[in-house]
């Protein structure tokens, strides 16, 4: 782990939750609605705001509602056009909810990829244990496909967007829309995905004492998360134990190579790939999970560069991570970067 993760560690304990495992219920919904300290939660997720604009949306789902975040990047009129729309779920193992952290990927998303980015608040367990939170994205998914004429949004290119817990809803979310017939997905981008809820892989003992996830924890959040033991055997809960991977969406895995979810990663893309679907992994070196939340790192970078180039309309099978001189040089001449 590099030195400037650790001081970014270091900093996010003064807004972090701790040991989820020992927090209480008043403390969980304490941090969900936390403002946080500003001046340490911009040095950490350095969210843009110049330029980016956002709407809230009330989303019917099943027995409620949902809130949608919508952020769009205002763009010279000269060039305007229909825009990629990415909906984003959230990490925080479908029990932790900071939308104010969340929004700030989105809206750094938003602004690196040009993409109109859809953050979707999806209710959250112990109160709505699976597969509740599963049909709360899936069905803001369908009503974000109906309404994208409204936002300028290209219907064809529509991509999910999750971390962790979040990448496991939207990698869900895909095989859902798949055997419901639902809306056409473009592709689907999980970073450091949950795939497989029984926790048996060799990162998991690898790295089980990992400074952003352990197993002991990514074993408490499944343990809320699900109704009864044999939740986790089923297909959208553990998406690799699926008997048909076939028919899927192009799908981009970005994960940390310090990561329990590692293998979850590599051996759903693997998965992915054997049925058909096209699919790649990359590995970010010498990093830990939950990278994705800090912008100021050079593999956050190499992430989002990866991403604008997937959305951009690359097959997946073309897109490697690039090298700090080659990023750097599309920097110089950003019209060479593929929006």
């Amino acid at each position: 782990m590099n030195s400037k993760l650790k001081r970014l560690l270091n900093k996010r304990k003064a807004v972090g939750i701790g040991d989820v495992t020992k927090a209480s219920e008043d403390d969980i919904k304490s941090y969900n609605r936390s403002e946080f300290k500003q001046s340490v939660f911009r040095k950490l997720y350095k969210p843009k705001t110049h330029n980016i604009t956002e709407r809230t949306f009330i989303i019917p789902v099943t027995d409620g509602a949902v809130t949608g975040y919508l952020f769009e990047k205002l763009k010279n009129k000269a060039i305007a056009g229909q825009n990629s729309l990415i909906i984003f779920f959230h990490d925080g193992g479908w029990m932790l909810g900071n939308m104010r952290k969340g929004n700030a990927i989105c809206s750094n998303i938003c602004d690196v990829t040009g993409a109109t980015v859809l953050s979707v608040d999806y209710r959250l367990a112990p109160q709505f244990k699976f597969p509740t939170p599963l049909e709360d994205c899936y069905q803001a998914f369908v009503w974000a496909a109906q309404g994208a004429r409204y936002w300028k949004v290209d219907p064809d290119k529509i991509y999910l967007m999750g971390n962790c817990a979040g990448g496991n809803l939207a990698a869900s979310v895909s095989r859902l829309a798949r055997d419901r017939k639902g809306p056409k997905i473009a592709g689907q981008i999980l970073i450091s995905p949950m795939t497989d809820g029984r926790l048996r892989t060799e990162s998991y003992e690898n790295f089980k004492e990992c400074p952003t996830l352990t197993k002991k924890t990514m074993s408490f959040y499944i343990q809320n998360y699900s109704r009864e033991p044999k939740d986790i055997l089923d297909p959208l809960f553990s998406p690799l134990l699926a008997k048909d991977h076939s028919r899927l969406p192009e799908t981009l895995i970005i994960c940390a190579d310090h990561d329990p979810l590692l293998d979850d990663s590599r051996l759903y893309a693997d998965a992915l790939t054997s049925a058909d679907s096209p699919a790649k992994c990359l590995v970010c070196k010498n990093t830990v999970h939950s990278f994705i939340d800090f912008p100021s790192l050079e593999e956050w970078k190499d992430s989002m560069s990866a991403i604008s180039t997937f959305i951009g309309g690359r097959s997946v099978s073309g897109i490697e991570m690039i090298s700090r001189k080659e990023r750097k040089r599309l920097e110089r001449r950003p019209h060479l970067v593929v929006q």
